[in-house]
């Protein structure tokens, strides 16, 4: 199913002709957003692993964070330009295991990997650029619902997610009460905090002050804003990562190579900048990620509800709120809030030197979490 059209100059988004992977399409429809606007003809792509049982009581729903889609695991190949970004987190025997579970990630409405985003073809068959309207949290997982409804799935036995995906988990849990039986809430927060959305403008105003950024309209253009993404990825990753966690792995060192032009000399932890940022150039494109922040800027399961305590208040089921200790991004401050919002809640702290990515890379510990949440369905 096409949902781009011209090839964009970032290379890793998926466009129309690409070879499909594992993604799997579903049309949900025109969209009304927060906004007020409404986005037509959606189009939503996605990957599953397991089956559905009878009972239609087996799905979990794992959400991904800013730059990840829904490839969580599998190799990097046709139609995946990476291997997935959770690996060993499903499959059979693992934590979310295939053989009992029934197991969807959806790439995020406004992505670039197969979702409707800026670079999708609208109805005069051009991509949206520039014309693509703001969206929310709540507009994302509205969305995912209607996908939810497209497969039969009335009620989620979990939904799991990080940071991003994290927020949508909480948005799930606020907007959907009685379609969510457990929550997993990873590094993230009920609301993006000032900090956390002064971090986000500074990186999209990196990407639309690239000059080649031409006001978000660059698909057909002999290069695209690579450089100010790589710069917003560079500030991102900083922010990713703890102090300590650097500072161990850097401190002063410097690469082993002569001294630049400007005469001073490359610091190992600006290589290892420089890496993260043309990685992320190579593989997404600079409109979602700009998208995207703005999303996450939105983020407030409170808005419209009265406060944390209120939009928490009709959700029934199991909320597992997990920080990293050494989140610099979405402090525990943050996750200790929501489970103080919410009685009941559970509070299990990953712990970590890496910093917000813990969520990511602490695997044993995510996966003995995940054990202990995800009770296999009765036979």
């Amino acid at each position: 199913m096409s949902v781009t059209t011209r090839p964009p100059t970032t290379a890793g988004s998926w466009r129309d002709g690409d070879h499909p992977g594992r993604r799997k399409f579903v049309t949900i429809g025109d969209l009304d957003l927060e906004s007020g606007d409404r986005l037509p003809d959606v189009v939503l792509a996605y990957e599953t692993w397991g089956e559905l049982n009878e009972r239609r009581d087996n799905a979990i729903l794992v959400e991904h964070a800013l730059t990840g889609d829904s490839h969580v695991v599998g190799p990097a190949g046709p139609g995946h330009p990476t291997a997935g970004w959770w690996p060993d987190l499903i499959g059979s025997g693992a934590p979310l295991d295939s053989d009992e579970y029934f197991v969807v990630a959806i790439n995020v409405l406004g992505g670039c990997q197969g979702s409707t985003g800026p670079g999708a073809r609208s109805a005069d068959g051009r991509p949206w650029g520039s014309r693509f309207p703001r969206v929310t949290i709540r507009d994302q997982v509205t969305a995912e619902a209607r996908l939810a409804d497209e497969l039969g799935i009335h009620t989620w036995q979990s939904v799991i997610g990080g940071s991003m995906g994290g927020m949508r988990t909480l948005e799930w849990v606020a907007s959907f009460p009685d379609r969510v039986a457990a929550a997993v809430a990873l590094a993230t927060s009920g609301y993006a905090t000032a900090e956390q959305i002064g971090w986000s403008q500074a990186q999209i105003l990196a990407i639309r002050n690239d000059p080649w950024f031409a006001g978000g309209d660059y698909y057909d253009n002999p290069q695209g804003p690579e450089a100010g993404l790589g710069i917003a990825r560079r500030i991102a990753h900083i922010t990713y990562r703890s102090e300590p966690e650097l500072h161990q792995r850097f401190d002063r060192e410097v690469q082993d190579e002569p001294v630049g032009p400007n005469g001073r000399p490359r610091y190992t932890v600006e290589s290892y900048l420089d890496h993260h940022g043309g990685k992320l150039a190579a593989r997404f494109d600079a409109n979602s990620y700009a998208v995207l922040s703005e999303a996450m800027n939105s983020h407030d399961i409170a808005r419209g509800r009265g406060g944390l305590r209120e939009a928490l208040a009709p959700f029934a089921g199991r909320l597992v709120v997990v920080p990293v200790d050494s989140d610099r991004l979405y402090p525990p401050r943050l996750s200790e809030e929501l489970a103080e919002a919410k009685p009941g809640a559970e509070l299990v702290t990953i712990s970590s030197l890496v910093g917000h990515d813990g969520f990511l890379t602490e695997g044993d510990q995510v996966a003995d979490l995940l054990r202990s949440v995800v009770v296999p369905p009765p036979r």
